[in-house]
């Protein structure tokens, strides 16, 4: 029997507006819906997000064996300032994505309700690099590698 866990199941993701995060995480990303949360399975899911009453709704999205947890609150309502977060505060700080093309794929965020922070774009022997953030404020790096 091993102490350490068995499988990474997901990550997840508090989202202000479901139906655009859904688009955006689907269509611009490329998830794919996995299946729909259930919030009754076992046991009062209240007591394990620390609520004394919940209405939410989630659905589980992969893509390449990551998986991914988009939640929306309406009890209680979901709160932040959907201000990216800085690189040095604790926890999670980023996704990073490789893409084909930069542009294009900073174009469709943009279309879709993220934003690009141009200040951080850089190119180097490793690529070209840029900042973006989900219409959240998730900060998403985009990575074009150079030609072979």
């Amino acid at each position: 029997m091993s102490i350490q866990p068995t499988k990474i199941s997901h990550l997840g993701i508090c989202v202000s507006d479901w139906d655009r995060s859904l688009r955006f995480y689907t269509e611009v990303l490329g998830f794919e819906i996995d299946h729909f949360a259930v919030q009754d399975i076992d046991a009062p899911f209240e007591k394990l997000v620390e609520f004394e009453e919940m209405k939410w709704r989630g659905v589980i999205l992969a893509r390449q064996g990551f998986i991914i947890e988009l939640m929306h609150y309406e009890i209680p309502a979901c709160i932040g300032d959907g201000e990216r977060r800085p690189m040095n505060k604790l926890g999670i700080t980023h996704f990073s994505f490789h893409v084909d093309d930069i542009d294009a794929m900073i174009d469709r965020i943009v279309e879709y309700g993220g934003k690009v922070h141009p200040q951080t774009r850089m190119s180097g022997k490793h690529g070209q690099f840029v900042f973006c953030t989900d219409p959240d404020g998730i900060r998403l790096e985009l990575w074009q590698k150079p030609a072979a």
